[in-house]
């Protein structure tokens, strides 16, 4: 719901992580779609955890402002920045 006067703005995003990787990194593929690796293991959120902390560095927002929205158990994941 949208209050009146009152806009949010967001960006969503496709990621295909990458678990237990060498290194943390982000690769953009194309507009709306990139490739995320993270040392974390992909056990009891620790991967997802990583992912949110390495995507609010890359587009400098805080973390409490990415979400992900589809995907949490899978590598494809559907990532909302607001």
């Amino acid at each position: 719901m949208i209050r009146k006067g009152i806009s949010r703005k967001y960006m969503r995003i496709y990621v295909k992580v990458t678990p237990r990787a060498g290194k943390n990194e982000v690769v953009k593929i194309s507009e709306g779609e990139y490739k995320v690796k993270v040392t974390a293991p992909p056990e009891k959120g620790k991967a997802n955890d990583a992912v949110i902390k390495i995507l609010a560095e890359y587009f400098d927002a805080p973390k409490s402002s990415i979400t992900i929205i589809g995907g949490k158990s899978t590598r494809v994941k559907l990532i909302e920045i607001s």
